[in-house]
């Protein structure tokens, strides 16, 4: 990954949902066309019987996917069942999901990937991730070695169905990936910056998971807690992961994000340093967890925002946010992953904000934006015919920033009221500002 921005039009705001609800959801979707969206299958249940795949629920799938204009990205996962042998440790959800684990006969699950991506390739399908997040045992039963093999025989298979294709990995969980950043400075000598990023990181989660993820304040802490079974298991899956991009087995880093936008730095950092050049960094699932599920609306508009942009503006392509709308019957009981949209498929501020983000960066080139107090990213299309139009979505990192007069309009992103000024202040809630000028004008312009 490296620091420049991506070419035009390859940031990219979308969302994963509930294919039960999409009647209710799919005029927002409509609003997401151009973008990316991703579908969870098993072999397992696709092939419930031996030799009789049953495609249909995957047909609809695709089908609806083109016909929104979403692109649709494909993880396939194994399950456990006949073709894998084992009893399930863990039953997930009203489908019953378990985790899965190596095939028994490695040709008959490339015979499954192979007629799979033959199928789905004329519906636009051309990336799939194998598993998903496999340092979690209920998603995955085997060793590091075996999931290398696995992604091995895979992308094997896909890439002999359709030599476009692209293959990513399973997308290591949200706290794997901050045990990573931890970590990494660890071991770099910078003890302090381990426990700022570690903190700053799990600001929501320290005593959520008890000794796994710790009130951590010095060093000595920090290891202990690394040590923790779990937290060992994840730090294997990321060096397992971290060999297959190095040797270009899978050419997409699949990022997965729940947490508060102080921890996007340190993870971009990471990310930065621990991917090979020429491989896509795409962020799967983001999202907002909260345990007490107490947050207004306006404040995971603002957070739902500040993480995607600053996302978008560190080269993360592909930003999927999840859930889109939120389950009511799901196991916590209440709300601890905020969706853009009420269970009914009515408009929150957060999906207003995204929606708008959708727009501006649909065939435009992003770049950070970081100037006088500023903070965001900025959308820029047309630049090269000289019709340019740039969207700058910023807001104040410390006291409220006053944009020169006359000056550019400062619009609310999500419904909010700007702070006062007369739209010329922006202050802790991103706003959007638009201009016909290009990027580096735009920017000059708010503080001129």
């Amino acid at each position: 990954m490296s620091g420049s921005a991506p070419a035009a039009g390859e940031t990219l705001f979308g969302a994963h949902w509930d294919w039960n609800r999409y009647a209710e959801q799919e005029p927002f979707l409509r609003r997401l066309t151009g973008s990316h969206t991703y579908y969870e299958l098993s072999w397992c249940d696709v092939e419930k019987t031996p030799g009789r795949p049953d495609w249909s629920t995957l047909d609809r799938v695709a089908r609806l996917s083109r016909d929104l204009g979403i692109a649709l990205d494909l993880k396939i996962r194994v399950g456990l069942c006949w073709a894998t042998g084992g009893t399930p440790q863990f039953t997930r959800g009203q489908a019953g999901k378990t985790e899965s684990a190596m095939p028994r006969d490695l040709s008959r699950y490339r015979a499954f990937v192979t007629s799979l991506v033959g199928r789905y390739r004329p519906y636009g399908v051309h990336t799939y991730a194998v598993e998903n997040e496999v340092n979690a045992q209920q998603y995955w039963a085997g060793t590091p070695q075996q999931y290398a093999d696995l992604v091995r025989a895979a992308a094997t298979a896909i890439h002999a169905a359709d030599p476009a294709a692209t293959v990513a990995d399973s997308g290591i969980s949200s706290v794997a990936l901050g045990m990573g950043v931890a970590d990494r400075l660890l071991a770099a000598g910078r003890d302090d910056a381990a426990v700022a990023a570690y903190r700053a990181y799990f600001a929501r989660r320290i005593g959520t998971r008890g000794k796994q993820i710790p009130d951590v304040r010095d060093a000595a802490g920090l290891r202990q807690a690394l040590a923790h079974p779990t937290n060992a298991r994840n730090l294997a899956y990321l060096a397992v992961t971290r060999q297959l991009l190095d040797q270009k087995i899978v050419q997409v880093r699949q990022v997965h994000f729940y947490e508060t936008p102080d921890g996007v730095p340190s993870l971009l950092d990471f990310v930065r340093a621990t991917t090979p050049s020429g491989i896509a960094v795409q962020a799967w699932e983001v999202g907002r967890f909260d345990k007490t599920a107490s947050a207004s609306d306006p404040v995971v508009a603002r957070e739902m925002t500040q993480v995607v942009t600053l996302l978008a503006a560190g080269g993360v392509r592909d930003i999927m946010w999840l859930p889109l709308a939120y389950n009511p019957d799901n196991r916590a009981g209440a709300e601890v992953r905020a969706g853009l949209l009420d269970p009914d498929g009515t408009l929150r501020p957060a999906g207003t904000a995204m929606a708008a983000l959708a727009a501006a960066a649909r065939g435009a080139t992003a770049r950070p934006v970081t100037v006088a107090g500023l903070t965001g990213v900025g959308f820029t299309s047309g630049a090269s015919t000289g019709a340019a139009r740039t969207t700058l979505v910023v807001w104040a990192t410390g006291k409220p920033v006053a944009t020169p007069q006359p000056g550019p309009a400062v619009r609310p992103l999500a419904g909010a009221a700007v702070s006062g000024g007369g739209g010329r202040v922006i202050g802790a809630d991103p706003v959007q500002v638009t201009s016909r000028e290009p990027f580096d004008k735009a920017v000059a312009a708010l503080t001129r």
